[in-house]
């Protein structure tokens, strides 16, 4: 310990000795460390850490989606689990507490936290069977709620609040740490599981299903039961279901299902922060190689008054990890910047975002790293110094050390800067794939023309449009006083705003349908007659909706994928299609252009047949009567878009003061929403690529400025026999250049190999994209050159008199 304690000193005043040095490589390494850090910081949060509930490894995920009916069916027969369902997305108007508030919240199944083993903070969770209609006013707050809109009032349990214009009971307050299914997620009611609403039983929420493994079940043993309580269900539905519904429902860990969609995007940047860190440690290596150079006086005498290799070799190691250690302490501060910006940076929805921080595992993977880094970067100097057995006293000593050998490797310090190019090169050929994908995504067609588009969604209370006329005597007066507002051009309705994150959907039948599905899913787009007019929707074939389809034969729009699908090489026009609750069929009397609803890269889900819209005045169930009362209204502006907000609001508060109206954007601020997660992964990877490729530049300009420096009596003799200085230009420049090329070589050969780990991020382009590769391999070749030319630059300015004095 007495020894080690002696390299630390020695390592420490020699590092003092040399501030340049060591200021270079403690924030080169700084930069890979902070940013692994950072990236380990998501991955640790999402990724790793365990669900915060009891005995994480017995919660389980059922792959597929079921209806209440089905629910409680399985929850029935189903013996190797505990199950229990949710359906996120909905919305409540908090009203009777001075002005009205929209909260976000989701329908549960009675058992679901209990399932999840999840105590409330305050009150109680819900008990079995109070999710059956007549059993079911009830509700359980979010902390945050409780605390922002009730002032953490112990007393509110057991009152009651008005959701929707119904009453229910608060009956507990959860933790604040309790976020599922997300953080957006305010107050928890229980499903209304009520049989006599078939079509509500049968064809509402189709929702996914949590589980907890019973005692001495195995995963495998649940997955075979559910594949054949699968094989059951169809028979328990009030019609025919595509045999494709759920066909590969599967049980998967709880933690593997919700982070299924961000998981190769985290391994990937985990990757690329990865490939930065190791070019940070070749140049770090290349900067200590140079280093070794300048002490090979003192390494002589060292092994000329008795030390041995394996001391020599741990004083440079320890050396090496006191610079490793400081750029971990500072990389902390970068990686602790960096999560703030990776957190504004990656999308809202981002699961598990909220349980990202620095931790100890985090700080431990800090440590650990700074010393695997310290011995990756330091072990080859500390190898080449040792393997030199000392020359004698005298040599060491000999014209105080000049013309002695030294003991670098140019071969290793190319091979190094080579390594660096390549790595530099895949980081590089990712990012281009990315940005092109980006390009491709950014410019396609929605279907809709953006511009002078401004939507805000209206949430009246469900008792509103209990009776239809009444919701729609509302609606009719907010169109009627937005389209007679200045400015404004043209204003509809839709249940469902394209690239809006909501999914309407209901089975259809299609009259004479041949594919061997009785009844697929659509995409249901209810509207207003000048919806398309509105949104910029050009009408292919046939007609618009009109005023008289309000009391004429029911009427229905298709999509011209969903025409081509089902009536192939036909006319659609005339065609005939009939929601599952309805009883007449609906004669198709027109064909839109394809609109981008789901997401920017398809236009429905791909587990959706169709898209069809149908009039607003014309979708009341025939159980109910009722039409959909929350509807998003959109507005067609001819100038200034700013002023819509305040116009929504004052025209809807003209009308009811009790219903909100939210999310006032326009539709450019949709679109730009859209693409927010490849716009996030894709300026990661151009950071990551840009910092790996000024590293690289970096090392190539280090070595050949070392090899000048080497070289400098050699030069002078060429220069003094004759040679001119532009032999001595491309001289270093082609020097530079052998290792340069290698590395681009191996860079795209690299890039060929695990390109198809990245392609499930692209969109429109392959992951061996020729163009891609071709530009990124002449780039990176003139891109090193230019590295090559500043210190070949420098060789050729050396007076051939000055060199040979100074020799």
């Amino acid at each position: 310990m007495r020894a080690v304690w002696q390299d630390l000193c020695y390592g420490l005043r020699m590092l003092a000795k040399n501030p340049g040095f060591t200021a270079i490589a403690v924030l080169t390494l700084a930069l890979g460390i902070g940013a692994n850090t950072a990236i380990f910081s998501l991955v640790d949060g999402i990724l790793l850490q365990p669900l915060p509930y009891a005995s994480p490894e017995q919660l389980v995920s059922v792959t597929g989606s079921y209806p209440r009916g089905a629910f409680v069916a399985m929850r029935e027969q189903v013996r190797t689990l505990e199950v229990a369902t949710y359906a996120e997305g909905h919305e409540f108007n908090l009203t009777g507490r001075g002005e009205p508030v929209r909260l976000a919240g989701t329908l549960v199944s009675a058992e679901l936290f209990s399932v999840l083993n999840a105590l409330p903070e305050q009150g109680r969770t819900f008990y079995p069977g109070e999710d059956v209609a007549g059993q079911d006013n009830y509700v359980i707050l979010s902390h945050a709620l409780w605390q922002q809109r009730f002032a953490g009032d112990p007393a509110i349990m057991g009152r009651s609040i008005e959701l929707e214009g119904v009453n229910r009971q608060v009956v507990g307050v959860m933790p604040e740490s309790f976020r599922f299914p997300s953080a957006k997620t305010e107050l928890w009611i229980p499903l209304h599981n009520d049989p006599r609403a078939v079509f509500e039983y049968w064809a509402g929420d189709f929702m996914p299903v949590v589980a907890r493994l019973r005692r001495a079940v195995g995963i495998a043993e649940a997955r075979a039961e559910i594949r054949t309580f699968q094989s059951r269900v169809f028979g328990l539905f009030p019609w025919a279901m595509p045999a494709s519904w759920n066909a590969d429902v599967s049980v998967v860990p709880l933690q593997n299902g919700m982070v299924a969609d961000v998981r190769v995007r985290l391994v990937l940047l985990l990757a690329a922060v990865a490939l930065v860190l190791l070019i940070a440690c070749a140049n770090v290596a290349n900067l200590t190689l140079s280093r070794s150079a300048t002490r090979e006086k003192e390494i002589n005498i060292r092994f000329a008054l008795g030390a041995g290799r394996q001391r020599i070799a741990r004083q440079l190691l320890t050396e090496s990890v006191l610079l490793a250690s400081m750029g971990g302490l500072l990389g902390l501060f970068f990686a602790s910047a960096g999560l703030s910006l990776l957190r504004a940076a990656l999308p809202a929805g981002t699961p598990r975002l909220a349980d990202v921080h620095i931790n100890w595992q985090v700080l431990a993977f800090t440590g650990g790293l700074a010393m695997i880094t310290g011995l990756i970067f330091g072990l080859a100097p500390a190898l080449q110094s040792s393997s030199h057995q000392g020359q004698v006293l005298s040599d060491a000593l000999k014209s105080g050390g000049r013309g002695s050998v030294v003991f670098v490797s140019q071969r290793l310090r190319s091979s190094l800067v080579a390594g660096e190019v390549a790595f530099a090169v895949l980081l590089v050929i990712a990012a281009g794939l990315l940005l092109r994908s980006f390009w491709a995504l950014s410019h396609v067609n929605p279907g809709f023309r953006a511009q002078q588009v401004v939507t805000a969604r209206i949430t009246p209370n469900e008792s509103l449009c209990n009776h239809a006329a009444r919701c729609l005597d509302f609606y009719r007066d907010v169109l009627e006083q937005l389209r007679n507002s200045p400015g404004v051009t043209s204003a509809a309705l839709v249940n469902t705003l394209p690239l809006g994150g909501r999914v309407s959907k209901r089975s259809l039948q299609v009259e004479d349908l041949n594919s061997g599905e009785i009844s697929p899913l659509f995409w249901l787009d209810i509207i207003t007659p000048d919806y398309f007019r509105t949104m910029g929707i050009s009408l292919l074939a046939g007609r618009p909706f009109a005023d008289s389809d309000t009391t004429g034969a029911p009427v229905a729009i298709v999509s011209a994928e969903t025409a081509r699908r089902f009536w192939p090489n036909k006319s659609a026009i005339g065609k005939h299609v009939r929601l599952l609750d309805e009883k007449e069929w609906r004669t198709i009397v027109g064909v839109t252009e394809d609109v981008r609803a789901y997401d920017l890269q398809q236009n429905v889900p791909n587990w959706i047949r169709g898209t069809a819209y149908v009039p607003y005045n014309r979708t009341a169930t025939l159980e109910t009567r009722r039409i959909p009362a929350d509807m998003t209204v959109a507005i067609r502006m001819a100038s200034d878009t700013a002023q819509a907000g305040a116009m929504f609001r004052r025209v809807v508060t003209d009308l009811n003061p009790q219903v909100p109206v939210s999310e006032v954007k326009t539709m450019r601020a949709v679109v730009s929403e859209a693409v927010a997660t490849p716009a996030s992964t894709t300026s990661l990877f151009v950071t990551f690529a840009g910092l790996a490729l000024l590293l690289g530049m970096i090392g190539i300009y280090g070595v050949l400025s070392f090899l000048v420096s080497k070289r400098t009596r050699e030069i002078g003799i060429r220069m003094a026999l004759g040679a001119q200085r532009r032999d001595v230009l491309l001289l270093i420049i082609k020097e530079g250049a052998k290792f340069s090329l290698v590395g681009v070589l191996l860079g795209v050969a690299g890039a060929f190999g695990v390109s198809r780990l990245l392609a499930s991020q692209l969109y429109g382009v392959s992951a061996t994209d020729p163009i891609t590769y071709a530009t990124v391999a002449i780039a990176m070749t003139l891109v090193t050159l230019l590295a090559c030319y500043i210190p070949a630059r420098r060789a050729m300015r050396i007076d051939p008199l000055v060199a040979l004095r100074y020799e």
